[in-house]
């Protein structure tokens, strides 16, 4: 990666941890300057305007995600345990190691939620992560992958959701985790339970 490649990451990856921290309103060039130990100035040469900078969280976003989904994307046609333990460790990293990079992403949901500039650009983000879990899906043998995979998406980020941002009701351990995946792949691949959902 050239120099300026890095740079952007780096701004974009401070940007993550200060919308994890601060939230949106605390979201400002100097403020991810200061979080990426880079010179006041630097955040709004690469990024001019908030868009700008919003647009470049959620594509940085949508990359680290995708290489981290690569492992359960190869595993899917392999044996049913290695996939329920690749998406397992997946679900482990994005609330343990990757726990910044998902509140940011919730910050930017709801930034979305109020800005159709931001909402186009998160939408259009969130369709190469569906793609592949489709792509899984249908490896591993699920009859309706097309359609199934924005549950499984919804499913994960339930998931993730309530353990580092919800109630708490909802307390998988490793085994529970891997036991509730499971059964999950096995109801996406029965055709039968399948059509009994819809």
């Amino acid at each position: 990666m050239n120099g300026e490649g890095s740079r952007r990451d780096r701004l974009a990856d401070a940007a993550i941890e200060t919308l994890a921290r601060e939230g949106t309103r605390g979201l400002t060039h100097r403020a991810v300057d200061r979080e990426a130990g880079l010179p006041e100035g630097s955040c709004s040469y690469y990024f001019r305007t908030r868009q700008a900078l919003l647009q470049a969280v959620i594509e940085r976003l949508e990359a680290v995600d995708a290489a981290e989904m690569a492992a359960p994307l190869a595993a899917a046609g392999a044996a049913d345990a290695d996939v329920v333990e690749s998406v397992a460790r997946l679900v482990e990293r994005w609330t343990t190691t990757g726990r910044s990079r998902m509140l940011a992403r919730y910050e930017l949901a709801l930034e979305a939620n109020r800005r159709p500039e931001v909402r186009a650009v998160f939408v259009r983000a969130g369709r190469r992560s569906r793609a592949m879990t489709e792509a899984m899906l249908a490896a591993a043998g699920a009859p309706d992958p097309r359609a199934q995979a924005p549950l499984l998406v919804a499913y994960l980020d339930g998931l993730i959701f309530d353990h580092l941002a919800g109630a708490g009701a909802l307390d998988l351990d490793p085994a529970g985790l891997r036991a509730a995946l499971a059964h999950l792949l096995h109801a996406f691949r029965d055709p039968a339970g399948w059509a009994g959902q819809r």
